[in-house]
């Protein structure tokens, strides 16, 4: 792939894109050229975590127990953490606006209740929607509706970082 293939072509299939990641996260269309370049992160791909909803305001994803379990058979905190992250943090990039990310600051997650099997879903509400800040509250709950997990993440707006060529490495 070269620089001048469009973000078209890299969706259509190009090797070396992130087409099929965004397509298994359900990522919506409307956000797919957003993250052409980019992908979901290797992290939601391992989790199985699929997005329902992606706005700066509400975003909602579901994610797999199987597979993301400790050792006696409960999802694992870890998990849900990661789970109220990714939406945290995506929520926040979309309200940072291009040219600018989201670096999560804090997070925190109290754990209600186990999980043992089927999906649980994130349900991440904005606290506060500020220029240089933003604070997010992610609810995780079984497929019953019973509360697993309560998060907040806060993260910080930063304009994105210029990026540069890779040095050649010594003896090349």
């Amino acid at each position: 792939m070269d620089g001048n293939d469009t973000r078209a072509e890299r969706l259509a299939g190009v090797p070396g894109d992130y087409a099929q990641e965004i397509a298994s996260a359900h990522v919506p269309e409307h956000l797919r050229d957003w993250l052409a370049d980019v992908g979901v992160g290797a992290l939601v791909a391992k989790l199985g975590i699929v997005f329902e909803e992606l706005s700066a305001e509400r975003s909602v994803a579901t994610m797999p127990v199987a597979g993301n379990t400790q050792v006696v058979g409960l999802l694992h905190g870890g998990a849900s953490a990661a789970l109220a992250e990714t939406l945290g943090s995506f929520a926040a990039t979309l309200h940072a606006g291009p040219g600018r990310i989201a670096v999560g600051v804090d997070l925190n997650a109290t754990h209600h209740r186990g999980a043992s099997e089927g999906i649980v879903r994130g349900v991440c509400t904005a606290i506060q929607l500020g220029r240089t800040m933003t604070s997010h509250e992610i609810v995780i709950s079984d497929a019953a509706g019973r509360r697993v997990c309560t998060a907040r993440i806060t993260n910080l707006l930063r304009d994105a970082p210029v990026s540069r060529p890779r040095p050649e490495s010594a003896g090349a």
